[in-house]
């Protein structure tokens, strides 16, 4: 495969990955967890190489997990005692993300670690890291870790299907029939530090973001069935990846960057053309004036 190709492909397997996940993470209205997860992997990456010394190897997979699994029974706990949830997940957010960055600038040193490469990635360095993979053979390390995920993410969304969705629609229903509810919620919010972990260093903070929550906020505003806005999500995920990295390139600027701005065109465009849920269909349609525009819960 091309230079091109394998960085298309990294891409786009973060926005499905991203895209199927960030389906719950709307639907629950827990999105912001999103962006505080992303951010706060960043002190268990800088605590990783504290305690090694390198810059490569599981333990920097295995302190990210750690940190935002951290970050996720903080923010519960806060929340369990009588904080707003909106307010926990600011406190805890800002709280981690501040002592890794201090971190950074105090005992890092002289190592390939910096906030900017945090927030923007390096997915132009993508194929570079390669490894050999029996029967695949040499491919992109990110890019066998990325598509390990999406295995893993389509593996525990189908095994408890029916669980997820009761639990994300009516968590007292869930409960009263014996879901772990609370079980069930971390491990959901695992399963985002793990998929936020693995794009993290290809594809930085600030994309792991956009196509955690805005590809999932579009496809939320053309269906109400669960499935069908799962795999708009991941399609619309797909068509950012690929559309940001060639805007990046007719202007010339940072390829995650237009990646994420792709993500705004297209929930800009549902938001105006959808066809239930779009301003423009609702200024069009007779006797909609007035109500509410906001899409229901999906259904299946």
């Amino acid at each position: 495969m091309t230079y091109t190709g394998w960085i298309l492909l990294t891409a786009s397997l973060v926005g499905v990955s991203c895209g199927i996940v960030g389906v719950f993470l709307i639907l629950r209205r827990v999105a912001m967890m999103a962006d505080a997860i992303s951010h706060t992997v960043l002190l268990g990456i800088v605590m990783a190489y504290i305690v090694t010394q390198s810059l490569s190897g599981i333990h920097m997979l295995i302190g990210s997990v750690i940190s935002g699994i951290l970050t996720t029974y903080l923010v519960q706990w806060f929340h369990s005692k009588g904080v707003q949830q909106d307010a926990s997940i600011g406190v805890v957010f800002t709280t981690l993300f501040a002592i890794g960055v201090i971190l950074i600038a105090t005992n890092v040193g002289n190592a390939h670690l910096d906030v900017q490469h945090a927030l923007m990635g390096e997915i132009t360095f993508v194929p570079w890291n390669i490894i050999h993979v029996p029967i695949l053979g040499e491919i992109p390390l990110a890019t066998f870790m990325l598509s390990c995920i999406l295995l893993l993410v389509i593996l525990v969304i189908g095994l408890f299907y029916k669980e997820w969705k009761i639990t994300t629609f009516d968590p007292a229903l869930a409960a009263s029939i014996g879901i772990p509810v609370l079980a069930m919620h971390y491990l959901f919010m695992t399963l985002v530090s793990v998929t936020t972990v693995a794009a993290f260093d290809a594809v930085g903070a600030i994309m792991v973001v956009a196509m955690l929550i805005t590809p999932a906020a579009a496809a939320y505003l053309w269906t109400d069935k669960l499935l069908v806005m799962m795999g708009l999500s991941s399609m619309f995920g797909i068509i950012s990846a690929i559309g940001g990295y060639y805007f990046a390139l007719w202007i010339d600027t940072s390829i995650s960057g237009s990646m994420a701005f792709a993500t705004g065109g297209i929930f800009f465009i549902s938001f105006l053309l959808s066809p239930k849920h779009g301003m423009l269909s609702n200024w069009l349609r007779p006797g909609t004036k007035g109500q509410d525009p906001r899409p229901t819960l999906p259904r299946n």
